[in-house]
C-alpha cells in the first residue's frame, strides 16, 4: 500500500517505521511546513491516509482527503465537534473514514472492560466514580480523546451520571450527576488512564498504562490495511469484529 502520512511528529515517525516494516511504501510525509505538497498527489497515488496532526488542522485535512477520494484513518483528537460534518461528507463522497480515539488493542479491550464494570456498579451508588488521565507535556487537548471515550462508556451504563466534567488536579467537589476527569501532563508519558470507584470502605480501580507509542501506531497501520477497498464510516469495533 501507498500510505500518506498527515502529521509527521513522533507518532507519524513511529507509524512510518511500522508501515515500512510491514512492506508498505510512504506516498508522502505532510506537516505544516509542506501541506501544499498534497496537491501534487492524485487519487491513485494514495491507497490510504493516516492522519495524526493537531486538533486545529484535522478537520481541513479530513475534508481534503475525502474530497480527493482517499480512504482516511484518523487518530487526532480534540476536533469531534465537527464529527457529524465529516461523517456526512464521507457519505456524500462515497468515501471511507475510520476514526478511533485510541488505536491500541489493549486500550480497546479496556474500553469494553470499563463498560462491563460500569454495568456492575450501577447497583452500588455508594461508590463514587472518577477518572485520571496522564499524558506527555506536548499533548494539546485535555481531557484526552481516550478519556472521553471511557467517560461515554461509563455514562451509558450508570444512570445516576449524566455528564463528565473536566477538572484541574487541585480542584475539589463535583455535582452528584457528574463524572470528574482529572488531566495531568507529565514528561514523556505515552498515556495512562485510571478509573476509580471509591466508597467509604474501599476503592475499586482499573488502569491502562501504555509503555510506548508502538501499540497506537501499529493499530493505525492495521486499520489502514483493513480500510483499503471499503467505503463507509468505521471504528475499532468494526476492525476487532
Amino acid at each position: 500500500m501507498n500510505i500518506l502520512l498527515l502529521g509527521y511528529g513522533k507518532m507519524g515517525r513511529t507509524i512510518e517505521q511500522l508501515a515500512l516494516q510491514r512492506g508498505h511504501t510512504i506516498a508522502g510525509r505532510i506537516d505544516l511546513s509542506n501541506r501544499a505538497d498534497m496537491d501534487a498527489l492524485g487519487r491513485d497515488d494514495v491507497d490510504a491516509v493516516i492522519e495524526f496532526s493537531s486538533p486545529e488542522a484535522a478537520v481541513d485535512n479530513l475534508k481534503y482527503c475525502l474530497q480527493k477520494g482517499w480512504p482516511v484513518v484518523c487518530g487526532t483528537t480534540g476536533w469531534l465537534s465537527h464529527q457529524a460534518e465529516i461523517e456526512e461528507l464521507t457519505r456524500q463522497t462515497g468515501g471511507a473514514f475510520f476514526y478511533a480515539s485510541n488505536y491500541s488493542i489493549g486500550v480497546n479491550l479496556f474500553f469494553r472492560l470499563n463498560k462491563v464494570l460500569a454495568q456492575f456498579m450501577r447497583n452500588y451508588p455508594s461508590y463514587h466514580v472518577s477518572m485520571t488521565e496522564v499524558h506527555h507535556t506536548e499533548k494539546k487537548d485535555a481531557p484526552s480523546g481516550t478519556a472521553i471515550t471511557l467517560a461515554e462508556g461509563i455514562l451509558e451504563n450508570l444512570p445516576h451520571k449524566n455528564r463528565w466534567a473536566h477538572q484541574a488536579a487541585d480542584s475539589h467537589g463535583n455535582a452528584a450527576d457528574e463524572l470528574p476527569i482529572e488531566s495531568l501532563r507529565e514528561g514523556t508519558v505515552p498515556g495512562t488512564h485510571v478509573i476509580r470507584y471509591v466508597s467509604d470502605v474501599d476503592t475499586l480501580e482499573i488502569r491502562h498504562e501504555a509503555h510506548s507509542r508502538q501499540g497506537f501506531a501499529l493499530g493505525a497501520v492495521v486499520a489502514a490495511e483493513w480500510l483499503a477497498g471499503r467505503s463507509g464510516i468505521f471504528g475499532m469495533d468494526d476492525l476487532l469484529a
